[in-house]
């Protein structure tokens, strides 16, 4: 018999896979960090910056103020821990499963091969490319551009070079073996990956079906669609098979979560043998758009009544919520969505606009406030202001001068309604 867990216990469980679970630490050392890491499989990287980058923010929602050097450190300079590659998005992963991505690897070079395909119409700079990595070792594209042979008296085009870069980092003849400041530094895969875990086999079908079996922990529960969208996977029919295998391991069972339903039928889902059920969530958070807690949209809106659509390419005046408005996790809802931006001249975080979400309670605002609070903090700002576009943004004006942590200003957002 299929068990039934109601939406709560849904979310409950799917928050305590993503690690909101536990208590935050007093303070974040290495060993944390690679906890979470082992909850998420993957952390995004986004170069958006107006508050903080992307992929600070999943460990600041977990583990509380960190210092952000801790995760420069840890995945920015060259390291035998993490590299990066295309396991949703860019992202994050553990260098050890590099070998997991080589059926990924191996769709971009077929894709590519091709007498027309842009490889092969380009392959003097290809190789040409290839060449100074194996010689000089790692580099800037601008070390590249600069050292770029000369062609019936003009440079080579900058845009070949940086493509040629990008084209041979999906196949995995290229790895990135770090970054100074956001910029990436390129090798070749056999500089940076050690030959013992480069020269690793995984047939594609183990590799996804251990990437299935990855994204289920990692959600706790969830539908097929949840669990192709983790890492981006396109064969269903190999997600379908992972799936039933898994389940006659005993790894995945089957579960109906009521109101999970498209058309009026329900939902086929699975829940991880590992996941649990804790009685309450007592997390409070702000979180990325390209948290996994929310990255996927159906699910968001499945699991937390989230609606959410980026609107960073959206013109400015007909922006619903902001530019990049973030969601707030109280407990085990979706609450809100706030967009920030960090003012750094003026040392302040502006909360540019604030709205509620269909989960909201009437007493939610003061851990909105505490969190906001916390997130200057973090981010080394003096005080926080807080403008009236939106619904919510009054409560939290409100909240943060009770809580008297930062001094608290106001500031009017153009597209706030006039008093």
């Amino acid at each position: 018999m299929t068990d039934t867990l109601s939406p709560a216990q849904a979310r409950r469980i799917a928050l305590a896979a993503q690690g909101f679970s536990r208590a935050r630490p007093v303070s974040v050392s290495r060993r944390h960090v690679h906890r979470v890491m082992d909850r998420l499989g993957v952390l995004q990287i986004d170069s958006v910056n107006v508050f903080a980058r992307s992929h600070y923010l999943p460990l600041f929602s977990r583990l509380g103020a960190y210092e952000p050097a801790l995760l420069d450190r840890v995945f920015l300079a060259r390291t035998t821990d993490y590299v990066e590659y295309l396991a949703h998005e860019a992202t994050f992963i553990p260098i050890e499963d590099w070998p997991l991505w080589r059926f990924r690897m191996d769709d971009f070079r077929q894709r590519w091969a091709g007498e027309d395909s842009w490889m092969s119409t380009n392959s003097r700079t290809v190789q040409w490319v290839q060449d100074e990595l194996r010689v000089r070792g790692p580099l800037r594209p601008a070390d590249l551009r600069a050292d770029a042979p000369r062609e019936r008296g003009t440079w080579w085009d900058w845009d070949e070079v940086k493509l040629a870069l990008e084209h041979l980092w999906r196949t995995g003849d290229v790895a990135v073996s770090g970054r100074r400041g956001f910029e990436r530094t390129y090798a070749l895969a056999e500089q940076v990956i050690p030959d013992g875990i480069r020269s690793q086999e995984i047939p594609r079908a183990d590799a996804i079906r251990e990437l299935i079996r990855r994204a289920a922990r990692s959600s706790g529960v969830a539908t097929q669609s949840d669990l192709a969208d983790y890492y981006r996977i396109r064969d269903r029919e190999r997600i379908s098979q992972s799936i039933a295998d898994l389940v006659d391991d005993g790894e995945l069972e089957p579960v109906h979560v009521r109101g999970w339903e498209r058309a009026g039928r329900p939902l086929p889902a699975w829940r991880h043998r590992e996941a649990v059920l804790p009685r309450r969530i007592d997390a409070a958070a702000v979180l990325t758009p390209f948290d996994p807690v929310v990255w996927f949209r159906d699910r968001a809106l499945r699991t937390f009544e989230l609606d959410y659509r980026i609107e960073i390419y959206v013109p400015a005046e007909k922006r619903r919520f902001g530019y990049y408005s973030l969601p707030v996790l109280v407990g085990d809802r979706i609450v809100a969505r706030v967009d920030l931006k960090a003012d750094r001249a003026a040392s302040t975080l502006q909360v540019q606009s604030a709205w509620w979400e269909p989960q909201a309670r009437a007493d939610d605002a003061e851990q909105i406030a505490a969190e906001l609070a916390l997130a200057a903090e973090w981010q080394g700002l003096e005080n926080i202001s807080v403008s009236g576009w939106g619904d919510a943004g009054a409560a939290i004006h409100g909240a943060l001068l009770a809580g008297g942590r930062l001094p608290v200003l106001r500031h009017v957002h153009p597209r706030e309604s006039p008093a």
